[in-house]
């Protein structure tokens, strides 16, 4: 089949932070083209939508981006909140762009909810500012603990899927059951239906001992590549004010050690344990996604690109 007859494909490259997802998104878009197909990258990463939050997402610069459209990378401003309902909308707004103009897109990230709620025919319930703006006093003034308590006693299988920690996520169950339905979910339904065909889900998957050891370097690369800077000039432009962003793990931990809350050697040793649990919760996640096909990284993308051609 010539480029130019086939219908236009969805990829997602997807699994835990630090596997080599963006190598491998480029890898993709590099060996489509020599098949003739053109390919534009687009971001999900949550963390990655917003403008300065460069090093401690691993954000790829421009300059090493190999002329490969990207997408959905530094959108927000630090001080907006990150929704996926909007991300959804904004995200398939793009893929069907990139598709009128007879190219691929490549769909590259670790937040589960972001890629399930573009891939597959997710719905989301309404918001309530107002309940919204309630249970976020009571996360600020008590924090997690009392709402995930609520949480668990109202709808237990959410609450069985939900991080004890995630404040946001929390609040957002609480506030869908709040407006009288049985239960967030929180979760891929049952059956999960692509949202588009021609769509092909690839993992990148690492032995959990080389995952542990990658993160554990990556955060402490972190802190050498200037972190704590980052983080101070973020601080000028409303970072305290966000509310994802100032709790994104390392920039908290971070905003931490710059009030002295925290030492160098604590923060570090926090944003590792928690982007452990993180990746644990991510490879979870992912693992469940019906006809994924699993790579290592460095994966031959030649191979991918051969395999639809």
């Amino acid at each position: 089949m010539t480029a130019a007859a086939r219908t236009p494909r969805l990829w997602a490259i997807v699994g835990a932070t630090g596997t080599g997802k963006t190598a491998l998104s480029l890898d993709l878009a590099h060996a489509l083209g020599e098949h003739g197909i053109a390919a534009e990258v687009v971001n999900a990463d949550a963390m990655q939508l917003y403008r300065g939050m460069d090093v401690g997402t691993a954000k790829l610069p421009e300059a090493e981006r190999r002329g490969i459209p990207h997408h959905l990378f530094d959108v927000l401003e630090v001080t907006t909140e990150a929704a996926v309902a909007w991300y959804q909308d904004a995200a398939r707004t793009v893929i069907g762009g990139i598709h009128d103009r007879g190219a691929d897109a490549i769909l590259v990230g670790g937040s589960g909810l972001y890629v399930s709620s573009v891939v597959f025919d997710f719905r989301f319930p309404p918001h309530d500012p107002e309940v919204r703006a309630a249970l976020e006093a009571e996360l600020d003034a008590h924090g997690p603990g009392v709402l995930f308590a609520r949480l668990r006693d109202a709808d237990p299988m959410t609450a069985a899927r939900v991080d004890p920690k995630n404040g946001r996520r929390i609040v957002r169950a609480l506030e869908v059951l709040a407006q009288g339905a049985d239960t967030h979910g929180a979760a891929l339904p049952d059956r999960p239906v692509l949202w588009r065909e021609p769509t092909t889900l690839v993992g990148v998957s690492v032995p959990r001992e080389d995952l542990v050891r990658r993160l554990d370097a990556r955060v402490e690369a972190m802190w050498r590549d200037g972190l704590l800077d980052e983080v101070a000039q973020l601080r000028e432009v409303g970072l305290d004010d966000g509310v994802t962003a100032r709790r994104a793990i390392g920039y908290a931990q971070a905003l931490a050690q710059l009030d002295g809350r925290l030492t160098r050697e604590e923060a570090i040793a926090e944003t590792q344990a928690l982007t452990r649990r993180y990746a644990r919760r991510q490879v979870s996640w992912f693992a469940r996604y019906p006809g994924i096909s699993w790579v290592e990284p460095g994966a031959d993308a030649s191979t991918l690109a051969d395999s639809v051609s």
